[in-house]
């Protein structure tokens, strides 16, 4: 069975090793990785290597709801483009595409089957637009 894939991306006015440290460093996904305001993300860690882990602690502000996304890395090349496989078996791949002073993120995503696509898109999206304005800020 073939598994829908979604695709994000975001236009980041930041040189492309600056966008790839923000984007895999811990210290910077627990500042941007949440899609609303009234969400965040407590701890994060990044074993960037391949059969590495990544993982980050999502959860409501208020208590109320909190998961654990979990992935492990299939291919790294340092500052271009990753690949990895979450715990529910989706895979994922990032590009990190250097347009002069900006750089191109873009994503590619397998859906998983409880939400509707579009809404998959637009929270991936949601999180996409808030790292873009967190690195251009800082």
């Amino acid at each position: 069975m073939n598994k829908t894939k979604i695709t994000i991306s975001a236009l980041v006015a930041a040189e492309r090793a600056k966008v790839w440290d923000y984007y895999t460093k811990p210290e910077h996904i627990t500042k941007w990785n949440f899609a609303v305001d009234s969400w965040h993300c407590p701890s994060a860690s990044n074993d960037m290597r391949v059969g590495g882990t990544y993982s980050a602690r999502m959860e409501a502000k208020d208590g109320s709801f909190g998961f654990d996304f979990e992935a492990v890395y299939d291919e790294i090349i340092p500052g271009e483009k990753f690949s990895y496989t979450m715990s529910d078996s989706r895979k994922l791949e990032a590009a990190f595409i250097a347009q002069g002073p900006q750089t191109e993120v873009v994503i590619i995503f397998e859906a998983e089957s409880e939400n509707p696509v579009e809404m998959q898109q637009q929270g991936w999206q949601q999180i996409l637009d808030n790292f873009k304005s967190y690195t251009e800020k800082h």
